[in-house]
């Protein structure tokens, strides 16, 4: 694509006023450790990004680019549908689907959904230990609609509007979060620069008929009316609003071996700025290995550091062409995560 000089300078301006906002707001967020609501937004999808130590705000080639940098995928030149499974903490599922249509070189949408399954277990009383017959359940969902734009061959950006919410067992949390995001190639080696800003949106209050509770004001007085009914407040807790910054480069590419390695540098609004770093190799694009490793420098206090859980990620993945369809795509990564143990996750992926 061409474009003509004045826009061209345009665009860096636009491309350098975002960079100094998002680095100004990351500058002045106030550490919030464990103080927002729907923690689930901030785990890690895509089984590439997990494998690369979360270092991924800068790629530009997977699906999953959605949830990492909304500005970036339209840079994929393809359209493709992603299925990621994870054996999260203590039993718990998460699960991530990701499917994107790039009509042309300029324009791509993408439709995502995230789910965190706690699963279900009985209803325990003082009146019966055993059991009451009921099961209660808890349940993490968000679903999105994105939308990339190429300005340029090498600047391009991106939004998501996601509805969010939050249920256990009778009550329930919801609202309204958007997600932003450019990626600009740079002329050096086809270096990529990449930020995003995710979550912003209003609070999570929960609500439900177990806040629901009797009132009887004057229960000395007879004749009182005991059918009057009162609600428990809950409170308002935020979304957890997050920062990322990001640089890929290849640094090996060649018609057999291609190496890629990245790193992030992030800042959550309710944890501390770490970074991450990660690489990948690939043998004619169809067999890849990955590592990485995560929250490295995390500005955390001794005995925080000495509870971090993050750390070492591994992966692989195979790419196999198929008849009437670009291609299959399967990817797994080993996460680390100290007490926790090791998490599985693998994807499965449709180019076409």
């Amino acid at each position: 694509m061409n474009m003509d000089p004045m826009k061209k300078m345009y665009m860096k301006i636009v491309f350098v006023l975002g960079t100094v906002l998002l680095l100004q707001a990351a500058a002045v967020a106030q550490s919030k450790v464990g103080t927002t609501a729907a923690q689930f937004l901030g785990n890690p999808v895509g089984a590439k990004a997990l494998a690369m130590g979360s270092a991924f705000v800068a790629s530009n080639e997977d699906v999953s680019t959605i949830y990492w940098n909304p500005g970036a995928f339209v840079q994929a030149d393809k359209s493709e549908f992603n299925f990621t499974n994870s054996e999260w903490l203590v039993g718990t599922k998460f699960r991530w689907f990701g499917l994107m249509f790039n009509f042309d070189s300029e324009n791509a949408i993408g439709i995502t959904m995230t789910q965190l399954d706690y699963g279900e277990e009985d209803v325990n009383t003082v009146e019966s230990p055993e059991g009451t017959g009921e099961k209660w359940s808890a349940n993490d969902f968000a679903a999105g609609i994105s939308y990339a734009r190429r300005l340029t061959d090498k600047f391009s950006i991106g939004g998501t509007v996601k509805y969010v919410s939050q249920r256990i067992w009778n009550e329930s949390a919801s609202n309204i979060t958007f997600d932003a995001g450019l990626l600009f190639i740079t002329d050096f080696n086809g270096m990529r620069l990449g930020m995003s800003m995710s979550n912003f949106g209003g609070d999570l209050t929960l609500d439900g008929r177990d806040l629901l509770v009797p009132i009887d004001e004057n229960p000395q007085y007879a004749g009182a009316n005991k059918t009057l009914v009162g609600k428990k407040k809950t409170e308002s807790w935020p979304m957890p609003l997050l920062f990322r910054v990001g640089v890929a480069m290849d640094v090996i590419k060649d018609e057999t071996i291609k190496a890629t390695v990245a790193v992030d540098a992030l800042r959550p609004s309710d944890n501390n700025e770490a970074v991450n770093v990660g690489a990948e190799i690939s043998w004619q694009q169809m067999l890849f290995a990955r590592a990485g490793y995560k929250a490295l420098f995390s500005s955390e206090p001794p005995l925080a550091k000495t509870l971090q859980q993050d750390g070492l990620t591994f992966g692989a993945g195979v790419k196999y062409g198929l008849q009437g369809i670009a291609a299959l795509e399967v990817n797994y990564a080993l996460t680390q995560f100290g007490l926790f143990g090791d998490l599985n996750t693998i994807a499965v992926s449709i180019n076409f």
